[in-house]
């Protein structure tokens, strides 16, 4: 289809006339802080517990802007008989900003989740050698990392969310199975509670009864076998 000649020309004069026709804005910074988008690249923070010295980071950064120190510690077994290993203890950490090109993929490639974005952006220095932040001010830079955007409602489930419900669900299913055994539990000992009584009752009667019956046994034999030897000895006396 071929283009209408002047078409370019009305295209570009109708953008001209929508913005004469706008109201200007005067941003007025410093005194009114920016409304910057929620992923802003301003600067990096560290989350040191996070870290374990893999230097994956380092090694992928285009700039080299990443310096890294550590050491090897001895960690004693945990149990007795067990194996010492040794880690990896971070002693410098440090970002130089006056190379760093903010291409994001130092916090791609960490797999602990111990560097992110940071929307702040006013950290201008006189001296070069101030941009460059050790891990105290890196970690400094973490109080400012805003909170993660919220799912979206159609988005699948992350796996260790899904893991971690799954469990809850069996742990809770688990204990309303024991609460409810015990509930039966406690119903059938107080159903059975009344005859256990009453046989035990019964039971007691019936020993009382016996042993009564006993006794009075006992002592009709001891009363004739008195006067079996009364009678005898009347008739030894005769004799």
């Amino acid at each position: 289809m071929m283009a209408v000649p002047g078409s370019g020309l009305a295209k570009g004069l109708a953008v001209t006339l929508r913005t004469m026709t706008r109201k200007n804005v005067t941003a007025q910074y410093p005194d009114v802080q920016p409304e910057l988008p929620p992923r802003s690249r301003g600067v990096i923070a560290l989350f040191e517990e996070n870290c374990t010295v893999c230097m994956l980071c380092a090694r992928e950064c285009p700039d080299w802007c990443i310096y890294i120190d550590s050491h090897k510690e001895t960690v004693p077994a945990a149990a007795p008989g067990g194996r010492e290993r040794s880690r990896n203890v971070l002693d410098r950490f440090a970002i130089d900003f006056s190379l760093c090109m903010y291409c994001g993929i130092c916090i791609e490639v960490c797999p602990f989740d111990a560097l992110f974005w940071s929307p702040e952006f006013e950290y201008a220095e006189t001296d070069i050698l101030e941009l460059t932040h050790e891990r105290d001010k890196l970690r400094e830079w973490m109080w400012t990392v805003p909170e993660p955007p919220a799912l979206d409602p159609a988005a699948e489930e992350p796996k260790e969310i899904a893991a971690a419900r799954k469990t809850a669900e069996k742990l809770q299913a688990q204990r309303a199975k024991e609460a409810q055994a015990a509930l039966q539990a406690a119903e059938a000992q107080q159903a059975t509670e009344p005859r256990r009584t009453a046989e035990t009752r019964q039971a007691t009667e019936d020993q009382r009864a016996h042993k009564d019956r006993t006794d009075r046994n006992r002592s009709q034999q001891e009363q004739k076998d008195r006067t079996d030897q009364q009678e005898q000895k009347e008739e030894e006396g005769e004799a």
